[in-house]
């Protein structure tokens, strides 16, 4: 049998039909040779979101939006279909999330922990992230903030690095590169003379130690020296001060007392310093004493009458 031209046509222009609905129905969401769980969740606003956007579950995609309807009220009610084979806890929430920079959206499902799990054309728990421009927002102000500080001290720096400051930085380097140079031959300076001077330091030393082992030994002496005056400190202490002491006072004060009695010609003592007749007598009685002593020296005979016979008196 011999098929004619125009039925060739109509075949090819009905399967070309049939593969463009197909593929429109898939690119709106609908699954038509499988059978896929239907689910809703209500949004205030769905900017970013259009049908055939993925539904993801920690980024791995388990189904599509088919269809978004609004509402008289101003919310849309928006339809996933996911594949059955992924089971969905009737406690999920439905995030409408931020896909990229371009404010594209997509629904991701944040999984509940309930034993039960939702049904086809179950409604589940919406909620709206904001976008990822929006998030970016106080880090996009902040960094405009420091563009603008930065162009500021640009600013700042190419007015101080003008001609002129660049002549006396330069100067300023050329400062420091002549000071290095003669830092460095101050240094060779300092090494030829300590290599000069090695045997002296070295006999420096010697001395040096001779002094620590001196020292020392005078360390030692000076310990025996603290440990006798530690004793003797301890004898002290338990000795009778007190009593001393108090001796002391009163032989003072007794002396004190002598010493105004005499000040007041009390006693011999006392007469003998303030009274002046009394000195004169006593001089007097001194020189009439001295007189007799050489009177009798010179005549003893007037004094002394004596006999080997006994003879007769004067």
């Amino acid at each position: 049998m011999k098929v004619s031209n125009e039925t060739k046509i109509g075949l090819l222009t009905v399967i070309a039909i049939t593969i463009l609905i197909l593929g429109y129905s898939y690119l709106k969401g609908n699954d038509i040779f499988s059978g896929s769980d239907k689910f809703y969740a209500i949004y205030n606003s769905v900017e970013g979101l259009s049908v055939s956007k993925p539904v993801l579950v920690n980024g791995f995609q388990i189904g599509r939006v088919s269809k978004m309807e609004l509402q008289p009220d101003g919310r849309t009610i928006v339809e996933f279909k996911v594949e059955p084979k992924y089971k969905v806890p009737n406690n999920t929430l439905a995030k409408l999330e931020s896909a990229d920079l371009l404010g594209s959206k997509v629904i991701v499902f944040e999984m509940g922990n309930s034993k039960v799990y939702a049904e086809s054309d179950d409604t589940l728990k919406a909620d709206v992230q904001g976008s990822l421009a929006e998030s970016l927002q106080p880090i996009q102000k902040k960094a405009e903030d420091l563009i603008t500080k930065m162009d500021s001290s640009l600013a700042a720096i190419n007015k101080i690095l003008n001609p002129q400051f660049q002549k006396n930085i330069d100067r300023s380097f050329l400062s420091i590169a002549n000071s290095l140079q003669t830092l460095e031959g101050t240094t060779k300076k300092i090494d030829n003379l300590v290599g000069s001077q090695t045997v002296r330091i070295n006999g420096i030393m010697a001395n040096a130690e001779d002094v620590s082992g001196n020292l020392k030994t005078s360390t030692s002496h000076l310990d025996a020296i603290a440990t006798n005056f530690e004793t003797f400190s301890n004898d002290l202490s338990h000795s009778n001060i007190k009593q001393t002491m108090d001796n002391a006072n009163k032989a003072v004060a007794d002396l004190q007392a002598s010493i105004s009695k005499i000040n007041n010609g009390h006693g011999s003592l006392g007469l003998l310093m303030n009274d002046d007749k009394l000195y004169k007598n006593l001089t007097d009685a001194s020189d009439n004493m001295n007189k007799l002593l050489i009177d009798l020296k010179a005549h003893p005979k007037r004094y002394v009458h004596f006999s080997v016979f006994g003879g007769k008196k004067d």
